[in-house]
């Protein structure tokens, strides 16, 4: 079989030399390209040199047209500011792309499905067989469950994390807002501080915790009157989340046009 062409966006970042890594060491694929910044003084180098692996004769560059062009699927793992470019070179050149990016805004998110018509794309707050498990668990939990349930969401990152709530933390409160069949913008309740009065029905409310250097914990709390159900999902290392952008980037490299997540990725029934 041929192997994929895998052009990594945000290479010199954690999640990006991660994912280069796991491209090295799956036999059937290999770096296409690599982008970093203009000014980062990895420009120029071996992609292979960066993560501390023998050459492979390909050079990080700050010119998005190169990696595109020697590349057949994109995994993304930039930061927001640069997530327009990205998308838009991504339409032009008529390549699948795994979106793996949080903190997008809300018009950004909404152009990430107008591009899902021209594009196969899967966009994912996160990579993770498990947290993905836990959104299908947690939309059939809210589903079950009496209304009266009140449902929060707790997310605990490292001091570094830019975004709060995490985009993980948003799409398990969205997969909750779907087993109630709610729309989830008008029951979230991102952060709670002063006099917040009596708890409205069917809120889905939002904590976030930073600290050290915890890579990424997340809780939902369903709290009924006499019992109360938790249901939890701890990452111990983010190679995880590099190999499923990987798995994800094999995966819709083969499909048509259209707007996927890991639940298609890893064909959980919706």
């Amino acid at each position: 079989m041929r192997k994929l062409a895998v052009g990594i966006i945000g290479a010199s970042g954690r999640m990006g030399m991660m994912t280069i890594e796991a491209v090295i060491d799956d036999p059937m694929a290999f770096i296409g390209g690599g982008l970093v910044r203009q000014n980062n003084p990895m420009v120029g180098r071996d992609i292979g040199s960066i993560v501390g692996r023998d050459p492979i004769a390909i050079a990080a560059t700050h010119d998005i047209a190169k990696v595109f062009s020697g590349s057949e699927v994109i995994i993304d793992f930039s930061l927001p500011d640069a997530f327009t470019e990205v998308l838009s070179m991504a339409v032009k050149t008529s390549t699948p792309i795994v979106i793996g990016t949080t903190g997008l805004t809300k018009i950004q998110e909404d152009t990430i499905k107008d591009a899902a018509r021209t594009i196969a794309l899967v966009y994912a707050s996160n990579t993770s067989l498990g947290i993905n498990l836990l959104f299908a668990i947690i939309e059939q939990i809210s589903r079950a469950l009496p209304t009266d349930f009140d449902i929060d969401i707790l997310d605990f990152h490292h001091n570094k994390k830019i975004d709060a709530p995490s985009g993980t933390a948003l799409s398990l409160g969205k997969a909750a807002a779907k087993g109630r069949e709610m729309n989830f913008d008008e029951v979230a309740k991102l952060s709670r501080e002063g006099e917040v009065g009596r708890r409205p029905s069917g809120e889905i409310g939002f904590a976030a915790l930073r600290g050290g250097n915890v890579i990424g914990e997340h809780s939902v709390i369903f709290a009924g009157a006499g019992e109360r159900l938790e249901v939890s999902h701890k990452t111990s290392g983010r190679e995880i989340y590099a190999a499923g952008a990987l798995r994800a980037a094999h995966w819709v490299s083969n499909q048509s046009n259209g707007l996927y997540s890991m639940r298609d990725v890893l064909g959980l029934k919706a």
